[in-house]
């Protein structure tokens, strides 16, 4: 509305303080949304008078203030979307694009977004910074762009949406392992952008992983909130029905003809899983394939990691852990619990407990989600 990052987020919580004094004594609106919006915007007005500039937008806007808080027609008609897609401007790098919407539409933390990126915190604090300064350097409009515009924005739509998704799958920091309202809404998102866009391979791929992932939700936490493992978990407790609409998001990928990308590898990953009866009989060689051909068009440490437990049971921990062992030398994951956790494994099930057990400990120390730290411990301490 305002066409300013900035002081968008100043007038949203001038908005939000207006409410922490009024609402107490005259009681939460029926449509809360729209009262902080109207407020907002009344808060708009008063700058822009201010400033004495811009008196068409102001006047405009100020037609506009009744508490229904409808603004003009768009064509992304989901709210959340349409912030992704405005906050994903082309004048960004894609870095910086993920990192602004994560902090600003998202509402992740620094410290949340870093752990997700692998970087320093004080990495995406200057990338947060140097984007809302490139946005006003370049005075461009923060607003939803024409569907003409959105194939240049969809790489990084779909990359907040899947790191959304991801820090609800497994948190990085808290005492809960799963944010289940993180998960939903980018799975909502999802859901939605495959409507918009049906012939992009790629949204149906996410659509396909979010969903094979979130099927596994009710059998991954005990009563009392801690994580069970996949080899644990009572695949009966599986939403089998959302098993099914994953492998047919995967199904719409493949039928436009165009290949996988890496969503869609990543899903095809998933249905390997999904499809298995135990994690004994998962078909763990086409698994390390297709962690082969994801490593191949979208490489990181990661990719590599998990190729290397997929190799772990395909072809025996010795293999796996040369894999590992590359990666600490190139200290791609320093700093972070996952490769320390992989290696203790791969170190138990070769009988070099010592090893294993110091390793485990290690990741433990490294862990931010209390949760997993937890499962680490117990790890450690059964060795």
């Amino acid at each position: 509305m305002t066409g300013d990052v900035g002081l968008a987020e100043e007038l949203a919580q001038e908005a939000v303080v207006e409410a922490l004094q009024s609402w107490p004594e005259q009681g939460v609106p029926r449509n809360a949304g729209a009262w902080l919006t109207a407020v907002a915007k009344r808060r708009a007005v008063d700058v822009w008078r201010r400033r004495e500039r811009l008196d068409e937008r102001y006047r405009a806007i100020a037609r506009d203030l009744d508490e229904t808080g409808e603004d003009e027609w768009q064509p992304i008609d989901d709210d959340m979307l349409r912030l992704v897609f405005t906050a994903c401007h082309p004048a960004l790098s894609r870095q910086a694009q993920i990192v602004l919407t994560l902090r600003v539409v998202g509402g992740l933390t620094t410290a949340e977004i870093a752990r997700m990126l692998l970087v320093p915190v004080a990495t995406v604090q200057a990338r947060i910074t140097r984007a809302k300064k490139t946005l006003a350097a370049a005075r461009v409009r923060f607003e939803a762009p024409d569907p003409n515009e959105w194939g240049e924005r969809l790489g990084a739509v779909l990359g907040v949406v899947y790191l959304v998704f991801t820090e609800g799958y497994a948190a990085t920091s808290g005492d809960r392992w799963i944010r289940a309202d993180l998960a939903n809404e980018a799975l909502r998102l999802g859901r939605v952008l495959a409507g918009l866009l049906p012939r992009e391979p790629e949204v149906h791929g996410l659509v396909a992983l979010m969903e094979l992932q979130a099927s596994r939700f009710a059998a991954r936490l005990r009563p009392d909130g801690s994580p069970i493992l996949l080899a644990d978990q009572d695949r009966t407790r599986w939403d089998h029905a959302q098993i099914a609409r994953g492998r047919a998001a995967l199904r719409r990928a493949a039928a436009t003809g165009r290949g996988l990308g890496p969503y869609g590898l990543q899903a095809a990953i998933a249905e390997c899983h999904a499809v298995a009866p135990s994690v004994a009989e998962t078909d763990w060689s086409t698994i390390v394939l297709l962690y082969e051909a994801l490593g191949r068009i979208a490489p990181s440490p990661v990719v590599e990691l998990n190729r290397a437990v997929a190799v772990s049971m395909a072809a025996g921990p010795a293999d796996a852990l040369r894999l590992v062992d590359r990666l600490a030398d190139e200290k791609a994951l320093q700093g972070s619990h996952l490769l320390p956790s992989v290696r203790g494994e791969l170190l138990a099930r070769l009988g070099r407990t010592d090893e294993a057990r110091a390793e485990l400990l290690s990741a433990a120390e490294l862990a931010a989600n209390e949760r997993e730290r937890a499962v680490l411990l117990a790890k450690a301490e059964a060795l």
